[in-house]
């Protein structure tokens, strides 16, 4: 994966509180000329020099300053950007999830409950259906919608995820029973709940059981800007998810279930052996049995 390099500048006051924060992580320290300090870890190079100019090299410096520092890359001047779907016009809650196609890591839903005004300023911003956007454009609007947004996160961490599969005729019901668990953290009595629709029939009417909301479930209703922002938080946390799994057993993890995924496969069953892939891969895809016959051909 190609290295890049991000720039910031950080303040005289605010460097002190920077080392703490990023204290409390597992770095190691490394002494650089010029440079307050200097860390290693986490897929980064991070050097706070005595300028103040805090130098992150990797391959997704931004990830890496949303996950551990209050710092923000500098964005390039923000386009004018046209709205993707109608302008809300009412409080609604929206659910998405993100992981159910990649054969590493989590599988993970978020709801947002959104008021209109806030949603005109998210569609303002650039919040679009997650897989319109790049990796590092959905870590950046993340950040941003967490702060302005009623949200919740439903995560089902790898194992969590082989444990429960089995339990299910299909993945669907374990769907619907995740987004419901995030619907009723936020969604309020009487009001609009709009979920895009990923099975027929009243699966998701089911799984709310006695929930007074009007549920709405539709094809491709990331349109809605309350779904889309639900899509960007969920995509968000599962690729840090992913990253956080990959720095934990130093195998790059590679997203959906193609060709690199399976190589990727075979370098952590070389490295960690069978009984660990449970830890960090969806064992039901068929990638599981492509990585076995390639590991031992």
């Amino acid at each position: 994966m190609a290295q890049r390099t991000v720039v910031v500048k950080v303040a005289s006051d605010r460097r002190e509180g920077l080392r703490e924060k990023l204290g409390q992580g597992n770095f190691e320290w490394r002494q650089v000329p010029h440079a307050e300090f200097s860390i290693k870890g986490e897929g980064v190079v991070a050097t706070l020099y005595s300028s103040g100019k805090f130098v992150v090299q990797g391959s997704d410096p931004e990830s890496f300053l949303v996950r551990f520092t209050d710092e923000e890359a500098p964005r390039p001047p923000r386009p004018v950007i046209v709205p993707k779907g109608p302008p809300p016009t009412e409080t609604a809650t929206g659910s998405d999830e993100a992981g159910k196609g990649d054969y590493f890591g989590p599988l993970v839903v978020a709801a947002v409950r959104l008021e209109p005004k806030i949603g005109i300023e998210l569609q303002e911003m650039g919040v679009d259906d997650s897989k319109n956007l790049s990796d590092t454009r959905a870590l950046r609007l993340a950040a941003f919608v967490r702060d302005r947004v009623e949200h919740a996160l439903v995560t089902l961490s790898p194992l969590e995820y082989n444990e429960r599969y089995p339990q299910f005729a299909s993945l669907n019901p374990l769907l619907a029973d995740m987004h419901a668990e995030a619907i009723r953290q936020v969604a309020k009595p009487g009001e609009l709940v709009i979920v895009d629709q990923f099975a027929r029939g009243n699966i998701m009417k089911r799984a709310l059981g006695d929930l007074d909301c009007r549920l709405d479930e539709k094809p491709r209703a990331e349109s809605e800007v309350c779904v889309a922002a639900a899509s960007i938080l969920a995509r968000a946390e599962f690729l840090l998810n992913l990253a956080d799994l990959s720095e934990r057993y130093g195998v790059d993890l590679k997203k959906g279930a193609g060709i690199p995924t399976d190589e990727a496969g075979v370098q952590f069953l070389a490295d960690h052996g069978a009984d660990a892939l449970k830890q960090v891969a969806k064992l039901h895809f068929k990638n599981t049995e492509k990585v076995y016959q390639r590991a031992s051909g």
